[in-house]
């Protein structure tokens, strides 16, 4: 799950999908990170972590990173949260990549070529849109990996 900080949307993207695994009781690995390096280290904004708590999660102990060159061959798909983070995902892929490259919510039936929207510059109902987006994805990505996709 990538976006450019690391400290809203995706954060909040890997809360929802390691949920809905849980839930679902599907083995998946996870993880956030951003294009850009400015929070490395930082947690995700009090904003996002209200958010995901009222969603019954805390990730207060997630900690920002910057995408890296062993990602692109560590997992099998990473998603980007908008068309700006995809085309840098794109342009930093090492030529040995295994991963997929895509946006999240082209996931969501009817959803394709959307990007997740940005609530950094909004207040917490902006973080509520966000939340939803990427819960709705997260279902239909284990929903989709456990069905199609699993090697099991």
């Amino acid at each position: 799950m990538v976006c450019l900080g690391n400290i809203c949307r995706s954060p909040l993207a890997e809360a929802a999908l390691r949920a809905e695994a849980g839930r679902l009781s599907v083995d998946i690995a996870v993880e956030s990170a951003g294009t850009g390096g400015w929070h490395v280290g930082h947690p995700p904004d009090r904003r996002a972590q209200a958010t995901a708590r009222r969603h019954g999660i805390d990730i207060s102990g997630y900690r920002g990173r910057q995408v890296e060159a062993a990602d692109f061959r560590h997992f099998t798909h990473i998603f980007a949260l908008d068309a700006d983070n995809l085309s840098d995902l794109r342009r930093i892929a090492p030529p040995d990549a295994l991963a997929e490259i895509g946006l999240l919510l082209d996931q969501v039936e009817g959803w394709q070529g959307r990007s997740v929207a940005d609530p950094y510059y909004g207040d917490q109902s902006d973080f509520e849109t966000t939340w939803t987006e990427v819960d709705a994805a997260a279902r239909a990505f284990v929903r989709w990996w456990s069905v199609d996709a699993s090697p099991n």
